[in-house]
């Protein structure tokens, strides 16, 4: 399959979410998203602060967290977060046509963008319709890793079918479900486990 070409989606769907947070209430921006530590809020800051991280910067930023990855998250949301929902907004929508990222494949940008975007939308009751071409690349660059995520150890020994497009990947009790829940499922995500269906999906919750 071709290659999603990166940048105009990540920059779309950038634009899009900025779109969506545009109306919130503070009380909207404090619910929790799917990343049960994270606030709306919060996750939005990161997404802000991940995308002001060059190839060069991030070491030293590494270093200067006592290369913690959560202590660097901590830091890039605390620097994006204001006081209100809006200042918040407002530093997204500053990085909304970035092309910086830290260090690794395009990919993992695309997964920041596409995944956490999700999570803000998911725990507001949002729907939005993703280009399923990147969802689909997003879950095959997911499927074989285990940096950070551990994606690949969490859909061991199970086969995942989408039923919304052609894409099956491993071998097992079956999980099945909608291509965008399979992704949130792969990534970690409890929260879509009620969209899949399939002998495996205890084991996927046991494993999320």
């Amino acid at each position: 399959m071709a290659g999603v070409d990166v940048w105009p989606v990540v920059h779309n769907e950038r634009k899009a979410l900025a779109a969506d947070l545009a109306p919130l209430s503070e009380a909207q921006w404090s619910a929790t998203s799917l990343c049960p530590k994270w606030t709306v809020r919060d996750v939005v800051a990161h997404m802000a602060g991940t995308a002001q991280i060059t190839p060069a910067s991030f070491l030293p930023k590494l270093i200067g967290s006592g290369f913690s990855f959560e202590r660097l998250q901590t830091k890039g949301i605390a620097a994006n977060l204001g006081n209100t929902g809006a200042d918040t907004l407002s530093h997204f929508e500053e990085i909304i046509t970035s092309e910086k990222r830290p260090p690794g494949p395009k990919d993992t940008i695309l997964g920041e963008t596409i995944i956490h975007s999700e999570d803000i939308r998911r725990a507001l009751g949002l729907a939005h319709e993703y280009p399923p071409d990147a969802v689909v690349e997003l879950a095959d660059f997911f499927k074989g890793s285990n940096m950070i995520i551990g994606t690949k150890n969490r859909i061991s020994g199970l086969r995942l079918t989408a039923s919304d497009t052609e894409w099956v990947h491993g071998s097992g009790p079956e999980v099945s479900g909608p291509m965008l829940s399979l992704l949130m499922a792969m990534t970690g995500r409890k929260a879509v486990l009620g969209d899949l269906s399939g002998d495996g999906v205890a084991t996927l919750r046991e494993r999320a």
